[in-house]
């Protein structure tokens, strides 16, 4: 058994149909007695909606996902390099790129049967951001194999003062030019730390809109759980309603029953009654009948 084909198979399913065919595949190789095959597709996890639905665009998009990712390359030279000219064009591009790959991705989700929700869309976007700044989720985008959606990423981390390049320092005459170069760069870094501060604030944002999430799932969950128990009761009340009924037929039944008892009972003892009063006439009539 291939993992990586396994994976490739597993991540290209939708979410809902992600754990069982894992598991199918797991019980496979435990059959097989191929412990290290079944430990790794096991140790595979399923996908949140967004990243599924970012997955879908890098496998069934490759052109365009060849092109975001070279974007991303630019922009993080250009960060590195503090190159601005560089860096507001890769940034335009960025912005325009990353709402309508989302769009499209959510299309895609929604043509699989799989539509997805605003909330769903904005994490799409956050995801396709983290794509462009962080090397390791756009290795893992590129592939169609995210988890989970990246933590918000604004543009890019702050760039550590010992990170810029050196720059050689200009003769006296060139002094009004040095000045402007350095406000240049201090510029940047302010725009940098004033990211970081936004990243900041956007994760929260997108922390709080999955606890939003899962609060949602497990009302909807407890709703559903509480509705099959309203069903439960219902079900119960009718049966003792049915019992009560029952009982209260076999009471009459009974009580006819006795009734009849009784009367019989009646009867025995006055035909008794006769009986005897026969017998002593018949004793008379022969004690008379003797000479």
């Amino acid at each position: 058994m291939d993992v990586e084909e396994i994976a490739d198979e597993l991540y290209g399913l939708k979410p809902g149909e992600f754990t069982a065919a894992r598991d199918a595949y797991v019980a496979q190789a435990r059959q097989a007695k191929d412990a290290a095959v079944a430990k790794a597709i096991a140790a595979l996890r399923r996908p949140a909606l967004a990243a599924w639905a970012a997955n879908q665009l890098a496998r069934q998009q490759p052109d365009e996902t060849a092109r975001f990712l070279e974007l991303g390359e630019t922009l993080r030279e250009a960060h590195r390099t503090l190159d601005g000219a560089r860096l507001r064009a890769a940034a335009r591009q960025q912005h325009q790129l990353v709402g309508a790959l989302a769009r499209t991705a959510a299309v895609l989700a929604a043509e699989a049967g799989q539509p997805v929700s605003d909330t769903v869309l904005h994490e799409i976007e956050q995801t396709l951001h983290a794509v462009l700044a962080r090397t390791d989720v756009a290795e893992q985008w590129s592939k169609g194999r995210l988890v989970k959606v990246p933590e918000a990423a604004v543009d890019f981390a702050a760039i550590a003062p010992d990170e810029v390049p050196a720059r050689p320092v200009p003769a006296k005459p060139f002094a009004p030019k040095q000045e402007r170069a350095g406000a240049g760069e201090r510029r940047l870094r302010d725009l940098q730390r004033a990211r970081v501060v936004a990243e900041e604030a956007e994760a929260e944002v997108g922390r709080f809109e999955r606890e939003l999430d899962e609060a949602r799932d497990a009302l909807e969950a407890a709703a559903g759980g509480a509705e099959e128990e309203v069903g439960r009761v219902r079900r119960l009340e009718h049966e003792l309603q049915e019992a009560r009924k029952a009982k209260s037929a076999a009471e009459g039944i009974t009580a006819e029953a006795g009734t009849a008892v009784k009367a019989a009972e009646r009867a025995v003892r006055e035909a008794r009654r006769a009986a005897e009063q026969a017998a002593r006439a018949v004793q008379r009539l022969e004690h008379q009948a003797e000479p």
